[in-house]
This record gives structure tokens, sequence and C-alpha cells, in this order.
């Protein structure tokens, strides 16, 4: 009966948690029934051996993987495109530099050629006079580093070419002292950035301050040097060279010693000879060394008279006059510093500023009207005021004081 009431009835479902157990019994019977890993072979007692050493005619060749020969992501291969010149190279250049940099027309690409070698370290002692020859005929005529198409160049190139001043002896330094106060600090006076003026003028005023003071024998020299300039223009430098040359008498040839008295005197010693040539050589070089400081003394003392000028034309820009005002005040006050005929150039300088800045403290300038700057009002003021020893107790620093009560 009971299997005859549930015959039309679908059988019943089968549990989740039935289902579960079956998917976990069949998949152990899976396992099962696969055999195990087998384990790798054993390693090979060839392979354990260390390889032999190569013969001494074999050379030994690395083994690089494929995996090193291929480029590495994201690098890229790079060639040199420069080259190490020779010495000898080297020197031929400046030279060829040394030919075109007097051309005024072939200046601006033959001093770019010179800063590139001394950027690359090309100018060591044993190039030192090859490089010095490129700045001496830069530098032949002394005003045309001052030309507007040039002054940039000019200033490039002795400024770089502080970076090389180890490698050159004691004269071609103070040779290129001249020539840097020449290039660089009187072409700082053309700039139109008043930075750079008011630090070329602190510049120049150490330079003078550095100057000792002139002598009497500076005076003469100055005007032998100018005697010989003047007759050098009017007569050429070959006519006189012909004329010095044709004046001097031949001298008389004569004979060592007619009556044959060196056998009676007793000869001196090699040891006097040699400390006489010491002492003459001694005196030799102190004397040059004179000379040269005498030289350069009077190279630098032209240049800062130049660069006096320079600035004096620029007094008609409004932010260069205070400037240019204390520059020239200071070389007015050490003028004893000077020769004399740079010292009634300074006179003549420190005579035009002054009466410049009367025009214009009484509206006579250009403007046509009172153009007094912040330093001159300033310096006006505090000229003509009253200081107490009460530390100014009134208005006006006068001695009395009004005292408010209630």
């Amino acid at each position: 009966m009971g299997g005859d009431l549930f015959q039309d009835l679908p059988p019943p479902s089968a549990s989740q948690t039935q289902l579960q157990e079956l998917q976990s019994s069949t998949t152990v019977k899976e396992h099962s029934s696969n055999p195990p890993l087998e384990p790798p072979p054993p390693a090979l007692k060839s392979a354990l051996k260390r390889p032999k050493p190569p013969s001494s005619g074999e050379e030994s060749k690395p083994q690089v993987s494929a995996s090193a020969l291929a480029p590495a992501p994201g690098k890229r291969l790079r060639f040199k495109t420069t080259t190490d010149a020779s010495e000898t190279q080297v020197i031929e250049a400046m030279q060829k530099i040394a030919s075109h940099i007097k051309n005024s027309s072939k200046f601006s690409k033959a001093s770019k050629l010179a800063v590139q070698l001394i950027q690359a370290g090309s100018v060591n002692p044993a190039t030192s006079d090859h490089f010095f020859a490129i700045l001496e005929g830069a530098m032949s005529s002394p005003t045309t580093c001052n030309e507007a198409s040039l002054r940039a160049d000019y200033h490039a190139l002795f400024s770089a070419a502080q970076d090389a001043v180890e490698c050159l002896n004691k004269k071609q330094k103070n040779l290129l002292t001249i020539w840097t106060t020449r290039a660089v600090m009187a072409n700082d006076l053309f700039t139109d950035d008043s930075f750079v003026f008011s630090k070329a003028s602190g510049r120049i005023k150490e330079a003078i301050s550095s100057l000792p003071v002139a002598t009497k024998d500076d005076d003469e020299e100055e005007a032998a040097s100018l005697e010989e300039t003047e007759v050098g223009k009017a007569h050429g430098e070959s006519h006189r060279d012909n004329t010095s040359a044709s004046s001097i008498p031949e001298a008389k040839e004569e004979e060592p010693d007619p009556f044959g008295l060196e056998a009676l005197i007793p000869s001196t010693s090699k040891k006097d000879d040699t400390a006489k040539g010491k002492r003459e050589l001694v005196a030799k070089n102190k004397k040059s060394e004179e000379d040269e400081a005498r030289k350069f003394l009077r190279g630098q003392r032209e240049a800062l008279i130049s660069c006096l000028e320079i600035a004096a034309r620029r007094y008609k820009t409004p932010w260069c006059q205070t400037v240019i005002d204390i520059l020239v005040k200071h070389a007015s006050d050490n003028i004893s510093r000077f020769t004399s005929r740079q010292r009634d150039a300074i006179d003549k300088l420190w005579a035009s500023i002054r009466e410049q800045q009367i025009r214009r403290k009484q509206g006579k300038s250009v403007s046509g009207k009172l153009d007094v700057n912040g330093f001159e009002w300033l310096q006006e003021k505090y000229a003509n005021e009253k200081i107490s020893i009460r530390h100014s107790v009134s208005g006006g620093g006068e001695r009395r004081c009004e005292q408010w009560l209630g």
C-alpha cells in the first residue's frame, strides 16, 4: 500500500550537502587514480666536472649569451662625435686663429674658436705661448675692443681667458690684466644694466686704490714714451731704424794684447769669475723685473684713464650720474697715483662733472628743470642738518625742549 501511494509522485530532490559530498568523493577518486610524478633524473658525473683550462696557444673567449647581446630596453646607442686633438693640432689651430684674429671682420669667429679651446682645456704650459699670441693679436689696437660691434666678443674672450691665467708667466699675466681692464671693465660701462654699471665702477675704484703713488721717474718715462710714439708716427719705424743704424760709427777692431802684458798679470780664480757672473745675472734679472713693473703700471694707469673717459661720456644717462660722480670723485681724491699728464686729464674730468652738477641743480640741464637725484637731495639735507649733543631734542636740532603738561 505504501508503494502505491508515492507511485505517481516525482523522486525527492537531493540536498546541497549531499551534492557537495558526492563531488568531494569523486575528486578524491580521481586523485587516487592519477599516478604520482616521477623525480627528475640524477645529474651526470660528467656535468659536475670542472672544464679544463685552455692551453697556452688558444685564447680564451668569453661566452656571451644571446640576452646580453640584445640591447637593453630604454637605452640607445650613442656614438662619439668628437676626437681628442693632439698637441700639434692644437698649436696649428692656435696659429691660424692668431693670424685671423687681427682682422676685425674675422674677429667674431676667431674669438669663438679661441674660447672653445679654453673650455676644452687645450691651454696648458706647452701651448700657453701660442695662446698668448692670440690675445696679443686681438689687442694689437687698444681702442678696437671698445667698438660697438666687437664689445661682446672681446668681453667673452678675455673673461674666458681668466681660466687659463695659471699657465702664463708673470709678464704675460701683467699684460692680460691691462687688456682685461680695457676689454671687460671698460665694456661693462656701456651696459644698460645699472647693477653691472655700478659693479664695474667699483672694480675700477679698487684698481685705482691699488696703484702706487706716482714718482718723478714715472713722469719722465711717460714723457719719453710719448716722444717715441710721436717720432714713430712722423717718420715711421723703418726710417728711424735706418737713421739710428747709420749714425752709429763702426767700432775699430782692437788687438787683444798689443804689448803682451796679460802674461805678467796673475789670472783670477774660477770662483771669482763664477761669483761675478752670478752677481751680474742677479742684477740683470732685478733690472728686468723693475722695467716690467714700470711698464705694467704705465699700461694700467692708461687703461684706467680710458675707463674714466668712457664713464664720463655716459653722464647724460640719468641713472648713471650718481655712480659717475662717485667714481670721478674717487679718482680725484687719489690723483697722486697718476702721472702729471694723467692728473691734468682727471682734473678736467672732475671740473666737467662739477659743472654739470651745478647746471642740474640750477635747472639748466637738458630737461630745463631741477634734476636733483635722491643721493644729492639726501647729501644736501644732511650737510646742513644740526645734530644736538642731546640726540636732537627738537625738530631743528636746537637745545630747547617744550614739555606739554596735562
